[in-house]
C-alpha cells in the first residue's frame, strides 16, 4: 500500500514538515521526482533544517528512504546536504537508497539551464538554475546519465560525450563560463554517491509492497507547476501529480490508496507565472512578512495572495485528493478580513475552471469574504478549541472542495498538527 503527500498549489505548501509528522506511520518514504529545486523545511530539536533531494524521513533512523527514478539528482547538493543531516547525528548511509535510473545532473545541465534563462530576457519563467529542465530533456531525449552508469568502467567516456554535446548548445548561446569548478566538485561527488546503496529502485519498492511494508511517496514542487497540467510554460519539468508516483517509482496505480493534498491557507508562488489572486498592497507583505515568505531553496521573495479555489479544486481532481491538509493557518491570525477566490471572470462570465492558458488570458477572481478570527491559534491543540471564525472558515473550503480538511497545521514545528 503506498500513500502520497504532494502539494496542491505552486510549492513550498509545508510539505516537508508534513512528511515528517507522517513518517513514524510507515516503513518506506520515497521521492518520486523532482531535483534539487524542492526544499522541504523541517525543524528538529528547535533548529531547521532543508532538504532538497533527501527523503523527509531521514531523520527517523527505522525508516528507509528511497530515492526514486523519477528524480533528477545532483550529486554536489546530494553531498552537502548529507553532510547538513550528520550534524544531526544521523547515519545518512544507514537507510538512504538510490534507485539506478536516477538520471543525473550534469555540471553542463547547470550551465544550459543558465544560458537558456538569460536568453530569455523578459521572457524568462523564473528557474532555480539548478540544470533540472535541460537534465529532464536529456532524459526525454535519450541523451542522459543516471547513477547506475556511474559503475560503468568507462563512464568518463560517456560524461565526455555528452558534455560535448552540451558545448555545442552552450556555444550557440555564446555562453563562456568557467564550469570547471563545477566539474571538480561533481566528480568528488560520484565517490561519495559510490559508498550508498544503489539499488533497482522499481524492484526494491515492489518487493517492499509484497512484504505488507508501508510506503510514503513525497511529491516535491506542486499541483499547478506539473509539466502537463500546470500554468504551462511556467512550470517545473516533471510530473508532480499523484500519477507521478507511478512512473517516478516503478508501481501500479492500484497500489495507491490516500493521496494526502497540502495547501496553505492563502497562496503563494516563487518566480514568474500566472497569479490570479496575488496581492500587490500592504496585506501581501504582512502575509510574505508573518509567514516568513522566501524560498528555502533560493531566498527569492515569494508572491502572497488569498488562497484560490478554482485552481485547488482543479489540483483536488487530477490528483484524486483524499484528504486534505492546511498548512500555516496561523500566518492569518492578525487578519481582520479573509477572502478566498470562488471563480474567475473572464471576459464578463464567471468560469470555475482553469484555462489552458491561464498566462495569456485576464482571469479576474471573484472573492468571497469571511471575518478573521483575529486569534493566536499556535498553542491550540484540538479542533474543537479553534475559533468559530476559523472552523466557518474550513467548513466553506470542505463544502466547496468536497474533500475533508482532515488536518489543521498552527505552527512551523512538528507537534502543531491539528486532526479535525
Amino acid at each position: 500500500m503506498i500513500d502520497v503527500i504532494l502539494g496542491l498549489q505552486w510549492g513550498d505548501e509545508g510539505k516537508g514538515k508534513i512528511v515528517d509528522y507522517f513518517a513514524p506511520n510507515y516503513d518506506v518514504i520515497a521521492r518520486f521526482q523532482g531535483g534539487p529545486n524542492a526544499g522541504h523545511t523541517l525543524y528538529l530539536n528547535g533548529k531547521k533544517v532543508v532538504l532538497h533531494q533527501i527523503p523527509s524521513g531521514i531523520f527517523h533512523e527505522d525508516k528507509i528512504n528511497l530515492i526514486g527514478n523519477g528524480v533528477v539528482l545532483d550529486l554536489v547538493t546530494f553531498k552537502k546536504e548529507c553532510e547538513s543531516v550528520a550534524a544531526f547525528g544521523v547515519d545518512y548511509k544507514k537507510n538512504l537508497y538510490i534507485s539506478e535510473r536516477t538520471h543525473l545532473i550534469l555540471p553542463t545541465h547547470r550551465a544550459l539551464d543558465k544560458a537558456s534563462e538569460l536568453a530569455k530576457g523578459n521572457d524568462k519563467i523564473g528557474s532555480t538554475l539548478k540544470g533540472i529542465g535541460p537534465t529532464y530533456m536529456d532524459k526525454t531525449g535519450r541523451n542522459g546519465l543516471r547513477v547506475g552508469n556511474l559503475l560503468d568502467k568507462d563512464f568518463k567516456t560517456q560524461y565526455e560525450s555528452l558534455k560535448a554535446k552540451h558545448q555545442q548548445m552552450l556555444d550557440n548561446y555564446n555562453f563562456s563560463e568557467d564550469i570547471s569548478a563545477w566539474e571538480n566538485d561533481f566528480f568528488e561527488a560520484i565517490e561519495f554517491i559510490k559508498e550508498f546503496k544503489i539499488v533497482n529502485g522499481e524492484y526494491f519498492i515492489n518487493e517492499k509492497l509484497r512484504e505488507g511494508k508501508r510506503i510514503l511517496a513525497e511529491g516535491a514542487q506542486g499541483s499547478m507547476l506539473d509539466v502537463d497540467f500546470g500554468t504551462f510554460p511556467f512550470v517545473t519539468s516533471s510530473n508532480t501529480i499523484s500519477a507521478g508516483v507511478c512512473t517516478g517509482l516503478g508501481v501500479a496505480p492500484q497500489k495507491i490508496k490516500e493521496v494526502f493534498g497540502i495547501t496553505k491557507a492563502y497562496c503563494t508562488r516563487v518566480g514568474s507565472g500566472p497569479f490570479p489572486t496575488e496581492l500587490h498592497d500592504e496585506t501581501g507583505e504582512l502575509i510574505r512578512k508573518i509567514g516568513n515568505e522566501f524560498g528555502s531553496t533560493t531566498g527569492r521573495p515569494r508572491r502572497c495572495g488569498w488562497i484560490d479555489l478554482v485552481a485547488l479544486d482543479f489540483a483536488c481532481m487530477i490528483n484524486g485528493v483524499t484528504q486534505l491538509i492546511i498548512t500555516k493557518t496561523d500566518v492569518l491570525d492578525s487578519l481582520d478580513e479573509l477572502k478566498v477566490c470562488t471563480a474567475y471572470k473572464i471576459d464578463g462570465e464567471e468560469k470555475k475552471c482553469v484555462p489552458m492558458q491561464l498566462n495569456k488570458i485576464d482571469a479576474v477572481p471573484v472573492y468571497k469574504s469571511f471575518p478573521g478570527w483575529q486569534k493566536d491559534i499556535t498553542a491550540i491543540s484540538s479542533y474543537n478549541d479553534f475559533p468559530g471564525k476559523l472552523t466557518e472558515y474550513l467548513d466553506y473550503l470542505n463544502n466547496y472542495l468536497k474533500v475533508p480538511v482532515k488536518y489543521i497545521s498552527n505552527g512551523p514545528n512538528r507537534e502543531q498538527l491539528v486532526t479535525a
